[in-house]
């Protein structure tokens, strides 16, 4: 991975150095596309790291490395993919399905964490008559 990240890294500073690169167009959705593999690589060894450390499954880490890569697969498709309309309904699917998704863990969380967090009530000092 260090070796992805330093070959990116010398294709984008190579692209700024030549006055020659067009930013616009092909060549922005291809280094686009990279540093998201990128994002992507790291986000699935933060999941192995994490789940080797701790044996639990973070599936809020798993579903952002998830929407991440569909996020990609829109952002690099190749021209005349609007001609396809059932690549592109997919892709529609499963960006919602993953928000969906994401949405309820985050809400489910949510509720559990809400009891821990809040200020802890005082019962040695009260009467167990009055609460």
């Amino acid at each position: 991975m260090a070796m992805a990240t330093v070959q990116l890294l010398v294709q984008v500073v190579w692209a700024l150095v030549d006055p020659q690169t067009r930013w616009l167009g092909e060549r922005l959705t291809v280094v686009l596309g990279d540093l998201l593999n990128l994002l992507i690589a790291v986000e699935v060894l933060q999941n192995i790291t994490s789940y080797l450390r701790r044996h639990v499954v973070q599936i809020e880490l798993v579903l952002i490395t998830a929407m991440t890569a569909v996020a990609r697969k829109v952002i690099v498709l190749p021209p005349g993919a609007e001609s396809k309309p059932q690549l592109l309904a997919g892709l529609g699917v499963a960006v919602l399905a993953l928000a969906g998704a994401y949405w309820l863990v985050r809400a489910v969380n949510g509720k559990q964490f809400a009891a821990r967090t809040g200020p802890a009530r005082r019962f040695l000092d009260r009467d167990p008559s009055q609460l």
